[in-house]
């Protein structure tokens, strides 16, 4: 096997549940595949190094294997390698979520009906 379209392949890999949701990341230029847009139709082959955006983050990996199969995830693991930047990026990334998250202090009971009513007439709903 020479080479995977990039959809079947990210989806076998894991980064996306279905195939579905890896050609609609590539429609919207997510994927580069060697600093290109890429396509869902494009091949991808070992060696290529592929920076794919999802909800989990930015990634930036080396193809090391190929399949169409998608299988556990020790598997899909293994075929490819995330470099090291974009591991500590996404580390840093994590990290910054957190303090944003801990700033803001947890309301100290739930909101009554009329909170309930004052947020939906704020927010527009």
């Amino acid at each position: 096997m020479n080479g995977v379209r990039i959809d079947k392949w990210l989806w076998a890999a894991r980064f996306f549940k279905t195939r579905a949701l890896a050609s609609k990341a590539c429609e919207l230029g997510r994927v580069q595949s060697n600093g290109v847009l890429a396509k869902a139709a494009r091949e991808v082959r070992v060696g290529d190094i592929l920076q794919v955006r999802n909800e989990a983050g930015d990634f930036v990996i080396e193809v090391l294997t190929l399949s169409e199969v998608r299988g556990p995830a020790a598997v899909a693991q293994a075929l490819y390698r995330e470099t090291e930047e974009s591991k500590q990026a996404r580390a840093k990334a994590a990290e910054e979520r957190k303090a944003m998250f801990a700033s803001a202090p947890a309301p100290s009971r739930r909101p009554t009906k009329r909170d309930r009513r004052l947020i939906h007439k704020f927010s527009g709903e």
